[in-house]
Parts: structure tokens; C-alpha cells; sequence
């Protein structure tokens, strides 16, 4: 295949700080792609110019009717770090591209404050809910935030205030690695700029008051951390749950019968790149799913509202299966198994004794291993305390035969 795309990541220094080889490919461009900042920096009075359109489908249509032209999309930095690059290489193949990235906002962030990358996580609020911020807010962790406008450092600031962390520091940059770089030090409580540069990147060392809510993002949030009308996998069970349901990059989930959510959103917060799909038939309940999405950090969980198995059809082919409600339903638990890509795991529980003969007639035809889960939580008696049984959930967890 012939190389037609090129990505080229810019910082503020503008195309002065390219590399000779990419000012040969911005020079020889025939399309030049990107935004307005971007494109006044470029002296190439030749190439079509096509500024980004909202939605981003309508210029990623247009590049495309351009292949076999010279095209040089401009991006900012690094455009493989929740850059237009990513966006790119899954639209197009990749032995048509070559990507040539610049420092980006995280390299330069923490090179100011010394902080190894390594121990940094990043977190985008580029075209994305301001609730991501609460999947991360965990006493000592260091975050690099991109930013998606000038309001974005107050709204950070309000958004850890509100969570207990307001005494956690804050570094707000502007224009790194420019002329114009200018940094604010504050704490997120005293931090008192409306708005400042529209460029901007905010590092933040994430300090917890005493009386702080903290939500690890290992499996078992106390039961409290979900709005529920009382269906709600309990939290030793749900860490049981995760465990066998086994997270892993990019995995797509299908909870079937979401209850709360509370499985999926426990799958999502453990594994970043995983998927999750929330089925459930109850609208007041899938409203609930998505308010404890929000209030969790994982907006990205795709919610169904519709009765299973009719709910499924058409649905992303599955990497794991959760069904909690509605196990005696054959139908259901066939279809959703047979969804299932080969070496996915699929795991229901039950805790009714209909419930539990279906699991094992399940059981005997594809096999698996089943367990039974009790629990006991002590309670006040009186002036004394005594220990109260839950209901004992049985669990049925089998990977499905084939390369996953």
C-alpha cells in the first residue's frame, strides 16, 4: 500500500520545532486537514485547506475521498494520546499512514513538575462527561488532565471540593512549551480562576480530607456507592462476580438484567479499555444505571433499556455474559451463551431454588463450575450484635469452548 496520510503533532512552537523530514511532508502536502490555529501556522499557499467539521465523521469522509492525494493532517502534540492519530488508525489502514509525533501536554507537564510518567495517570475531558474525574480521585494519585476549554480547571477544582479532595493541589498550565506558557499553583478549594486559556492542561496531586468518600477501583464498592431500589448484587458477591468474570483489555461485557449496574460499572472501573453493556427492562432502573454510571467515573457504559432475550439482537458480540436476573428463563441463558465468543467467559447467579435447578441444567449440558456464595454481616441485637445471613447466591462460571 502507499503512504497518502500523514499525521503530524504540533506544539505551541509551531512548525519551527518539526523535523526537517516533516516540514518536507508539509511542504509537498496537497491537503492540508486541521484547525484554524493549526493551519495559519503552515506557508503552503498550494494544498486545499479543510478545516475540522462538526461531527468529526463529515472531515474523516472527506480525507477519505482524497486517497491517493497527499494528505498532512496537523494535530497538537502527541496525536496517538487521545489524538485525532487514534481516531485515524482505526478508520483507516495503517500501512497508509505515517505518524510523526511532537511533545505532548503530558511529557511537558511532568517534566515541569518532575513527576515519572510512569507514575502519572492521564485523564481526558476533551469531548468527554466532567465525570470521568470521579474514577479517579484517589488519595495520592497524580493526574494530568487535557482540558476541554477555558472553564475546565474551575470545574475540576468544584468537582474535587465537592468530593472531599479540595485539598489537593493543583497546577493549571497554559500554553506548554509556547512563548505564552503561563502556570497557576493553587489548592482545588482556593483555586479561583473562572476561566483561564482555552489551551490549557491541569496536573493534579490528589490529597483526600479526613471524612472523604474513597472508591478504589478494586471490585466490592460498599453497597452504599449505588442508588438501588433493593436489586443490587451484594459486594462480596459482586467481587466474587468480577473475579470470574475476569476483565481484560478492550473486553466487552453484556449485563443482562443490570439491576443497578452494578456489575458493569464494577467491570468498567477495573479495567480502563473495557466495554460494558447494561441490559435491563425497567426504564426507572436503567435511569438509575446511568446515574450511578455517572456518579462512579464510567460514562462510557452503553445502556439497553428492553426485555432480554428479544433486548440482545443486534447487540456487539460479547467477550464475557453476566446474567443476574431471570435465570430461569432457558432462552435467555441459551441466547446469551451462544452470543458469547469463543473463550468468553459467561457467569449467572442465582438466588432462588427455581433459579438454582436452572443454573444446573445449564450445568449439565455445557459444563462449568458452580458455587454457592453465603454471607454473614454483623449487626446490632439489642445491645449486643449478632451475625445476619444473606441470601445464599448460587454462581455457575464457565469459559466457552475455542480461541478466544
Amino acid at each position: 500500500m502507499t503512504v497518502w496520510l500523514s499525521v503530524l503533532g504540533l506544539g505551541e512552537e509551531g512548525t519551527d520545532a518539526l523535523a526537517p523530514a516533516a516540514r518536507a511532508i508539509l511542504q509537498n502536502a496537497e491537503v492540508l486537514v486541521g484547525g484554524e490555529r493549526h493551519l495559519a501556522m503552515v506557508n503552503n499557499g498550494e494544498a486545499e485547506r479543510i478545516a475540522w467539521a462538526s461531527p468529526l465523521s463529515r472531515t474523516l469522509d472527506d480525507i477519505a475521498a482524497r486517497r491517493g492525494k497527499r494528505v498532512a493532517v496537523l494535530a497538537s502534540g502527541d496525536p496517538m494520546f487521545y489524538g485525532i492519530g487514534a481516531t485515524l488508525a482505526r478508520r483507516f489502514p495503517r500501512e497508509e499512514m505515517t505518524v510523526v509525533p511532537a511533545v505532548g501536554a503530558l511529557a511537558h507537564a511532568c517534566a515541569r513538575l518532575g513527576w515519572p510518567e510512569t507514575e502519572v495517570e492521564a485523564v481526558t475531558l476533551h469531548g468527554r462527561p466532567l465525570e470521568l474525574l470521579n474514577a479517579h480521585m484517589l488519595p495520592n494519585a497524580r493526574l494530568v488532565i487535557l482540558s476541554e476549554c477555558g472553564a475546565t480547571p474551575a470545574k475540576v477544582a468544584a468537582t474535587l471540593t465537592g468530593r472531599g479532595f479540595g485539598d489537593s493541589r493543583m497546577i493549571v498550565f497554559e500554553h506548554l512549551g509556547g512563548a505564552n506558557e503561563r502556570r497557576v499553583d493553587s489548592t482545588a478549594a482556593a483555586f479561583s480562576e473562572a476561566r483561564v486559556a482555552d489551551l490549557n492542561t491541569i496536573a493534579v496531586e490528589c490529597r483526600a480530607a479526613p471524612g472523604a468518600v474513597i472508591r478504589p477501583r478494586v471490585p466490592g464498592l460498599p453497597d452504599s456507592a449505588f442508588e438501588n431500589d433493593g436489586q443490587l448484587t451484594k459486594r462480596e458477591v459482586r467481587a466474587a462476580t468480577i473475579a470470574a468474570l475476569a476483565p481484560t483489555p478492550g473486553a466487552l461485557l453484556w449485563d443482562v438484567g443490570a439491576g443497578s449496574g452494578a456489575i458493569a460499572i464494577e467491570w468498567l472501573r477495573a479495567e480502563r479499555t473495557a466495554q460494558a453493556i447494561a441490559v435491563e427492562r425497567d426504564p426507572a432502573r436503567a435511569a438509575r444505571i446511568a446515574r450511578n454510571a455517572l456518579g462512579l467515573g464510567v460514562p462510557r457504559l452503553e445502556i439497553v433499556t428492553g426485555t432480554a432475550p428479544q433486548a440482545l439482537a443486534g447487540l456487539a458480540e460479547p467477550d464475557a455474559v453476566f446474567v443476574g436476573g431471570a435465570v430461569r428463563n432457558d432462552d435467555l441463558l441459551e441466547t446469551c451463551f451462544a452470543a458469547l465468543r469463543p473463550g468468553g467467559r459467561f457467569v449467572a447467579n442465582a438466588v432462588t431454588l427455581e433459579g438454582e435447578a436452572a443454573l444446573a441444567d445449564f450445568h449439565t449440558r455445557h459444563g462449568g463450575g458452580m458455587t454457592r456464595i453465603s454471607v454473614s454481616r454483623l449487626e446490632p441485637v439489642g445491645p449486643a450484635h449478632g451475625w445476619r445471613a444473606l441470601r445464599t447466591v448460587t454462581q455457575l462460571a464457565l469459559v466457552k469452548e475455542g480461541a478466544p
